[in-house]
């Protein structure tokens, strides 16, 4: 009984700093350093305005092509200063036609469907300045989203930038749009904090720039290739930086089933990138990069979701020994659970039923994120993720609002 009470309690705090212990430590931290004066924002030379790419990889986005080239040519910098190329893959719905009566946008078609990282690489050969922004063909930009991502390029150390992903919001959001909102809202907020510290963990694939020059070719099989780009870039000694005021906007996943099926993707990809990313474990190497690393993302695809499983039976017969219906320390704490999961139940009945209230669909979609960790492992490891375009249904959209 002892050893099940030491290993509750770690695995009770090792899910608390994955989820919320991180984020606590990583606000004091930053609080501490500006107090000392520590970590003021780099200013650089204020005129300095390269010449951009905006990249854009497209697999059947025809729907898409007219919105996506309007708002790109929209955007506040100078035109010709801005080069756009889209790279076609294996779309056969006349994307790449459709782009062709656009002046100044380069397609460069492909008749095989090979997957998005593949079409990155053949694509990334046609850039010819200094920093690319890479961008999906379903979302908008916000009209300053350019100069943003530039201004933070002018200190000599930063070789990535990474914008925000907002989601449309609805005053009656599902279960997905609810949640996806709320947990990207949280996470815009982690990555300011672990730029102001050191270094963002990641890039968002919506929209995100590298200095052209540390593009190097990725593995073609490769399923989260913003992940893998920006932190290869951070492993040469860069950091990588993070701008909300530099954003992409799309609607959210049209259900939860959608959403799932996106979470499996990425989670598939972690699990990969973990072990490609093998030597950024190293803390005696890389220092406050691997601790960011290993506290914002490894936890959460690895151990944790396995915690989770494991905590509700070890709380069960904790629980058990002192009186389940006594209100112990243990008692209460197996009913907070069995209260959370019943919450998301609720949701999943609510989902189902198109009835909208958004309070129970954060623990729903919490679940989903989970479950999506196994399911992610579990393609992995029979090899059955496949590297193509799998995009999620998206819902309706709303310009008005973002989340």
């Amino acid at each position: 009984m002892e050893f099940l009470a030491y290993f509750f309690w770690i695995a009770l705090f090792l899910i608390f700093y994955s989820y919320l212990g991180y984020g606590i430590l990583l606000f004091g931290i930053i609080k501490l350093r500006r107090l000392f004066g520590l970590g003021k924002p780099f200013s650089g030379n204020e005129d300095y305005q390269p010449n951009v790419t905006l990249f854009v990889t497209a697999y059947n986005e025809k729907d898409f092509v007219d919105r996506k080239v309007r708002n790109s040519k929209s955007l506040e910098y100078p035109e010709d200063k801005v080069t756009q190329i889209w790279v076609t893959d294996g779309s056969n719905d006349g994307t790449p036609d459709l782009l062709r009566k656009y002046p100044g946008v380069q397609v460069y078609h492909s008749e095989e469907r090979t997957g998005k990282i593949t079409a990155m690489n053949r694509g990334v050969v046609f850039v010819k300045t200094p920093i690319v922004i890479f961008s999906d063909a379903n979302t908008d930009l916000g009209k300053n989203s350019i100069r943003e991502i530039v201004k933070l390029f002018r200190n000599p150390k930063v070789g990535c930038v990474s914008g925000e992903k907002r989601i449309y919001s609805k005053d009656a959001d599902s279960a997905a749009g609810a949640g996806e909102g709320l947990y990207w809202k949280y996470e815009s907020q982690l990555k300011k904090w672990d730029a102001e510290l050191y270094s963002a963990v990641g890039a968002a694939g919506e929209l995100f720039a590298i200095r052209t020059e540390l593009w190097h070719e990725v593995e073609k099989d490769t399923l989260l290739d913003d992940f893998m780009i920006s932190l290869r870039v951070a492993m040469k000694g860069y950091t990588i930086q993070y701008n909300p005021e530099a954003y992409a906007i799309e609607s959210a996943s049209a259900d939860v089933k959608e959403e799932l099926k996106r979470k499996i993707r990425i989670s598939a990809g972690g699990i990969q990138s973990i072990l490609r990313l093998k030597p950024l474990l190293n803390f005696f190497k890389y220092g406050t990069l691997s601790f960011q690393y290993i506290s914002h993302r490894v936890l959460r695809w690895t151990l944790t979701p396995l915690l989770l499983l494991l905590i509700i039976p070890t709380n069960f017969v904790l629980a058990d020994s002192e009186g389940l219906f006594d209100f112990g320390l243990y008692s209460l704490l197996f009913w907070g659970q069995v209260t959370f999961y019943v919450a998301a139940l609720i949701g999943w009945f609510l989902e189902n039923r198109q009835i909208r209230f958004k309070l129970l669909f954060v623990p729903y979609y919490f679940f989903i994120m989970n479950l999506s960790v196994y399911l992610g492992f579990s393609r992995y490891i029979k090899g059955s993720q496949s590297v193509k375009w799998e995009r999620a249904k998206r819902g309706d959209v709303n310009p008005r609002t973002a989340a």
